[in-house]
């Protein structure tokens, strides 16, 4: 009995309702802005650098309001694309020269990618930079999804669209740490194994991210 009352005691430590994310984020636009604080694939590699031109990038990280409690949309890019084919992430991409803000980008590229629109999402905040190892300097902008919602995606860019409950992204067991041989050296990068997918690189390092912002006091 007692252990099953520490086993419940833990499991409520990571539950976090939408109001305790909202908490954990600035609400005036002019406080949006976490500390100046870049984060990469360099983490757990020491001197294993990004390039030196960097493209600017801003993805979405989507939760949304279910009633079962808050969930993560990802999605898995398609095997054809040149740049990270099948890997899972965050809709969003480069940011484009008409795009007045990464918050824009952000929104833009998710409707473009699965069909939702931005009208749905209210903007919660932002996570720090991520520079990845490929050259971008990506911008995390966290937002809410208002269900009820229907994704159309986009077949040339994603193969499949699903959502992970945030209480897994938050689990104590959560990340693990996994390794691999990278241009003649051992590379390290953080996974979130969720049933048959492995979610790792950029997107697990903002999911990271995310699990630190939600441990913050509010």
């Amino acid at each position: 009995m007692e252990q099953e009352g520490l086993l419940r005691a833990g499991q409520a430590a990571w539950r976090v309702t939408l109001d305790d994310v909202r908490r954990r984020f600035p609400r005036s636009e002019a406080a949006s802005l976490r500390p100046d604080k870049v984060r990469g694939d360099h983490d757990l590699n020491p001197g294993f650098g990004p390039p030196d031109a960097l493209r600017e990038a801003a993805v979405l990280v989507p939760l949304v309001d279910r009633v079962e409690g808050p969930t993560v949309i990802f999605t898995q890019r398609t095997a054809h694309l040149t740049a990270h084919a099948g890997q899972i992430s965050f809709p969003g991409g480069r940011r484009e020269t008409y795009d007045h803000s990464p918050e824009d980008t952000a929104l833009r590229e998710t409707e473009e990618e699965i069909g939702l629109p931005r009208e749905r999402i209210e903007i919660l905040g932002r996570l720090d930079t991520y520079v990845t190892r490929t050259g971008f300097r990506v911008t995390p902008v966290v937002g809410m999804v208002r269900p009820p919602i229907a994704l159309v995606p986009d077949p040339t860019e994603v193969e499949e669209v699903f959502e992970v409950p945030l209480t897994f992204i938050l689990d104590p067991d959560n990340p693990k740490r996994h390794s691999r041989e990278f241009m003649g050296g051992q590379r390290h990068f953080y996974v979130f194994p969720y049933q048959q997918r492995y979610i790792w690189g950029a997107t697990a390092g903002m999911l990271v991210n995310l699990r630190d912002v939600l441990r913050e006091a509010p």
